[in-house]
């Protein structure tokens, strides 16, 4: 695998995730050059990883966190995106619910959510990517990634004070 066909590949949703979390565009294209730079430099290493894509997607998470931290910034998940994702992950017991507490965003803040079951809310829901999509991105299995979304699912009700429908 060649690093500019990696790139091509995975560039349009690193920028993606970059802009919800830097909330800017000229934000993201820094942190996504920075990113490709690493990575490229590195590339023989890189390639020897378990999983390049889950290696590569923290090394991305990495620079995003340098660019926030040298502006004294938090990540900057768009609330009308999080909010959407909240929604899909508890659209039934939620759809009356999601009306009135819109306007408090920040009781779901994908920050309290562990590390792994963040990436995967950010790129099944907010992202929009297929859950096998998921699962190879992050190197782990498709079961492990419904297994987080499960875990994220009861964590974020309970945080809301929403009875979940059990499926």
């Amino acid at each position: 695998m060649t690093f500019d066909a990696f790139h091509a590949y995975h560039r349009k949703l690193w920028m993606r995730y970059a802009h919800t979390q830097v909330g800017s565009r000229a934000g993201a294209e820094v942190v996504v050059d920075a990113t490709c730079a690493r990575l490229k430099r590195t590339w023989p290493h890189v390639l020897i990883q378990e999983s390049v894509p889950r290696y590569a997607w923290q090394v991305l998470k990495e620079e995003v966190q340098r660019w926030l931290t040298a502006r004294s910034l938090e990540p900057q998940v768009a609330d009308a995106a999080f909010l959407t994702a909240v929604q899909k992950l508890l659209l039934h017991e939620m759809r009356d619910e999601l009306r009135v507490i819109s306007q408090e965003i920040g009781l779901y803040n994908a920050s309290t959510l562990p590390e792994r079951q963040y990436d995967v809310v950010m790129l099944r829901f907010v992202l929009g990517m297929e859950e096998p999509d998921v699962a190879e991105y992050l190197g782990i299995d498709v079961a492990t990634v419904r297994s987080h979304i499960r875990h994220a699912r009861r964590a974020l009700a309970r945080q809301l004070d929403i009875q979940l429908e059990e499926k």
